[in-house]
């Protein structure tokens, strides 16, 4: 697989993650994680269900505390930052989630307005505006402002969501398996987002997913997290190119010819 992305700077490493353990009880989940993630780089992270790719993500935003190992994300040690500091980092992470996370209450307009307004402080209307219109058309769906979440198909959530991460203007992506439950024409759609949002911003991202296709279509760079650790790293071709039977299970599974 040749590599869609240029601007990746391999020497800066946004995201450092070193030793990293989480248990939960008898769960070992992470036995000890050690992984870089590069500026400008699409990064996926593959594994069956139950493997520990949504803890890595909720480790790495802060929302859990690891059992060992450590953290870095844009120069600070996660684990170490005050409530007030985490908060601070939290706003370079744009966190897409599995489910879109929308409220339901809220218009698309109100939907995107909201973490304007609750994280930017002198915003004029024009601005927020502004701010709202870009990301909405950004990802193509100027047209749905004042429509109601319920009132959209599942990709148009989906990229509702992306747009309100967006908005914020942050240097690292975490997309939580972004087209679980859409239709293949749909998933497409999202997977070549993702890679537009990455070459407009120039964001950083871990996509975690266990669809081999949207790995294929967005990942500059795979992980596969197998038994708790990154047994394979490297393109799509490299990581399936074994005969480890874990690996080979995974890749018959998703039915890619």
């Amino acid at each position: 697989m040749e590599e869609k992305h240029k601007e990746i700077d391999r020497g800066n490493a946004v995201i450092q993650i070193k030793g990293l353990k989480k248990s939960f009880g008898d769960l070992h989940v992470l036995r000890g994680v050690d992984l870089d993630i590069f500026k400008g780089e699409n990064l996926v992270v593959l594994g069956r269900s139950g493997t520990g790719k949504s803890v890595l993500i909720k480790i790495i935003a802060g929302l859990l505390k690891p059992d060992a190992g450590s953290v870095n994300v844009l120069g600070d040690d996660v684990a170490s930052l005050k409530p007030k500091e985490l908060d601070q980092l939290r706003l370079k992470i744009g966190f897409s989630f599995q489910n879109s996370a929308l409220y339901d209450s809220m218009t698309v307009r109100e939907n995107l307005e909201f973490p304007l307004v609750r994280n930017v402080r002198d915003l004029s209307r024009a601005d927020i505006d502004a701010a709202v219109e870009e990301v909405l058309e950004n990802v193509g769906l100027s047209q749905t402002i004042n429509q109601m979440p319920s009132e959209l198909s599942g990709g148009q959530r989906k990229r509702i969501g992306i747009a309100r991460t967006l908005i914020l203007k942050p240097e690292i992506m975490l997309y939580d398996e972004p087209t679980a439950g859409l239709d293949p024409i749909t998933s497409i759609d999202i997977n070549n987002l993702i890679n537009e949002v990455q070459e407009r911003n120039h964001t950083s991202s871990i996509i975690i997913t266990h669809d081999l296709t949207c790995a294929k279509m967005t990942g500059d760079r795979v992980a596969m997290l197998l038994d708790g650790r990154f047994e394979r790293q490297g393109t799509f071709d490299e990581v399936f190119n074994t005969d480890d039977e874990r690996v080979k299970a995974f890749y018959d599974y998703n039915f890619i010819q």
